[in-house]
């Protein structure tokens, strides 16, 4: 295993690039050891950029947050602390290496006491932990130079407001759990108050006298089911459903995450494609974003913008699994995408397709060298020879990864990341001559970087191509809306383990991020997860990798799952917003972690619990849930010829 120096360090570089620049700051993450304050079965992850589970239901705060707050407090040497909400002790460490003091109040006294013995034990003498109500700070130690509150609470509480010194700068999270800012307020030398927001976070809730009321005990089963079928709103016939309500939830998103709990249920996508066709109808949005590669999705994309068919001989959606995106329902969405388009005159306007994955190593570098044969001959020229190197692994990537890390092949990394700086070099001339060919282009250029990059990482372990992955679908839907201009919205199709926020399930306690945790960074409020659900039926998947699709039949939920609790509600279909609950307890009842399903493109009922299953917090992880109980299996299309009286342009034809 990497030594744990190189790990921080790796972590703290990390943290550099996403924009944390304060040399104290980052010598003082630098110095503080994050294992020794997680359980030591977390310790693995310490340097991991995620928040990872503590005892008495808490949580030690992901290091860039950390980093964050600590540099908008803007601590210097000399200055007095006060920190609301101590936790494991990590973040009051991280401030001691600046400031002179630091002193640090937590309501739960089994924390205080571990916190406050560790950091003796690791010197940090300057930290003083007090077990009490952080919502009224510390008055003994008043006034200070700084405060951070690690909590969010409805509203800055007026005690620590009157504990900060004229000069002083105050950081906290503010708001519900489903929309919270984090904000600083400065106090001016004539004791004038400034606030400022900074941008959407997720902590746990602030607890205290001027905060949060304390969660009542849990519900049972039973009486949670019942809950569920109080709070939600019933579904009909997918086609005919009215939607006007959930659509005005989502009415001041900028991104809406649809997810599936599998890759080949129809209910799905039809609903997934209800829902889009209200947004685009109602909401103007332009974007659909979709866990497909770059390439297959612009041959739809062609299909539905009523622009000229690809001359590349290739067939798209031909990689397994064939059945995701090449089936009856994807292809029922695209040709009303077609018709609707057709109907808006102004081009630019029209509602585009577009894929986010990496695995389209070679077509994407083959779609490179194309567009640069047609702008620019000799950069072509340098394009072909420098992606030559991956020629002989066309057959199979995955052997060029094992290759380069068993030292057998050296590592094409550099040749093809030239290609994309130095189409990026020249963006100017060529986006010029055609903005959108350019935009292409670029995606293709930065699908080959990551996916060179993906398939020698995928050996390391799971963690680091996951998190890759995710990353490139999130820079790529960040990319579409820079392009398509600052009032564009897309709607993302994906995985509900893509689209799920991966910090409120097991996922995040791995080290893993996604989409969704990108999203909410990004977007905060604005950005709308929705999570879909069934209990049984049928469903299109493989028993293993690159094998044909089987009509599987899946399983009744496991008892102990959220499944379980939406099957026992009685209500066939239904839409449960969480963000906006109709009955707050609903939100706070399914914060508590339980097992959620998620059947992939590959279903082994036989092991489903160890093979399928997963410990996630609901209410955290999506903002709305959908639920249909009985599901059944998307339609595949077959890779042979266009049927009969289907347009040459088609995408789904040879």
């Amino acid at each position: 295993m990497e030594p744990i120096e190189s790990r921080r360090e790796r972590l703290v570089a990390s943290l550099r690039l996403q924009g944390i620049e304060d040399p104290a700051v980052l010598r003082a993450l630098k110095e503080v050891p994050r294992h020794r304050f997680l359980p030591q079965g977390l310790a693995e992850f310490a340097y991991q950029d995620t928040p990872l589970p503590i005892a008495e239901g808490q949580t030690i705060s992901q290091p860039y947050v950390v980093a964050w707050m600590t540099q908008a407090a803007q601590l210097k040497p000399g200055q007095r602390v006060l920190e609301v909400g101590t936790g494991s002790g990590y973040a009051a460490a991280v401030a001691s290496r600046i400031a002179t003091d630091v002193y640090s109040v937590e309501r739960h006294g089994a924390l205080a006491q571990s916190a406050g013995t560790l950091l003796g034990e690791l010197g940090y003498h300057n930290v003083h932990v007090l077990h009490g109500d952080g919502t009224g700070g510390w008055p003994e130690h008043a006034p200070y130079d700084v405060i951070l509150v690690t909590a969010g609470g409805p509203s800055v509480p007026q005690a620590l407001l009157d504990q900060l010194k004229p000069g002083g700068t105050l950081v906290m999270p503010v708001g519900p759990a489903d929309a919270q800012m984090l904000v600083r307020v400065r106090r001016g030398t004539d004791g004038q108050l400034e606030r400022e927001e900074l941008g959407g976070v997720r902590f746990v809730p602030l607890i205290g006298e001027a905060g949060w009321r304390p969660s009542r005990k849990g519900l049972s089963d039973r009486g949670l089911a019942g809950l569920i079928r109080e709070s939600a709103e019933p579904v009909g016939e997918i086609e005919s459903a009215e939607l006007g309500a959930l659509v005005e939830r989502m009415a001041r998103a900028r991104v809406v995450l649809l997810g599936e709990a599998t890759h080949g249920t129809s209910e799905f996508y039809r609903m997934r494609a209800r829902i889009t066709q209200e947004l685009i109808e109602r909401h103007g949005f332009t974007v659909v974003a979709v866990e497909a590669d770059w390439p297959d999705a612009a041959r739809v994309d062609r299909f539905v913008r009523h622009l000229p068919p690809s001359s590349t001989p290739w067939k798209p959606f031909a990689r397994f699994p064939t059945w995701m995106w090449r089936n009856e329902e994807v292809r029922t969405f695209s040709e009303w995408l077609r018709r609707r388009n057709a109907e808006v005159k102004d081009r630019e306007r029209r509602t585009g397709f577009y894929g986010l994955d990496l695995y389209s190593l070679f077509t994407s570098a083959d779609s490179v060298v194309r567009y640069l044969d047609s702008v620019d001959p000799a950069a072509a020229r340098v394009a072909r020879e420098r992606y030559g190197s991956l020629t002989p692994w066309q057959r199979d990537p995955a052997a060029y990864g094992r290759a380069v890390v068993t030292g057998r092949f050296e590592s094409c990394e550099t040749e093809v990341v030239k290609v994309l700086v130095d189409l990026l070099v020249r963006r100017l001339d060529y986006a010029a001559r055609d903005g959108e060919r350019f935009l292409d282009a670029v995606q293709n250029a930065r699908v080959v970087a990551d996916a060179e990059r993906y398939y020698r990482i995928m050996y390391r372990g799971n963690v680091d191509s996951w998190n890759l992955r995710d990353q490139h679908m999130f820079d790529t839907l960040s990319a579409l809306l820079a392009f398509h201009g600052s009032d564009s919205r897309a709607v993302v199709w994906a995985h509900n383990s893509h689209l799920g926020d991966a910090a409120a399930t097991e996922m995040g306690a791995r080290g893993e991020h996604n989409v969704g945790q990108l999203c909410r960074r990004s977007f905060g409020s604005e950005a709308y997860l929705l999570g879909f659900g069934t209990d049984h039926g049928t469903v299109v998947a493989a028993t293993n990798w690159d094998e044909a699709p089987e009509l599987k039949t899946i399983r009744p939920a496991h008892a102990q799952s959220y499944e379980a609790l939406c099957h026992q509600s009685g209500v066939p279909a239904f839409l449960l917003p969480l963000r906006q609950a109709r009955r707050e307890e609903v939100r706070e009842e399914l914060t508590a972690p339980r097992l959620e399903r998620a059947i992939g493109v590959i279903y082994r009922p036989e092991t489903e619990l160890q093979s399928h299953y997963f410990e996630a917090s609901l209410s955290r992880q999506f903002d709305e849930w959908i639920w249909f109980d009985r599901t059944t299996a998307l339609h595949p299309l077959g890779t042979g010829p266009l049927e009969p009286g289907l347009p040459d342009t088609y995408p789904f034809g040879v």
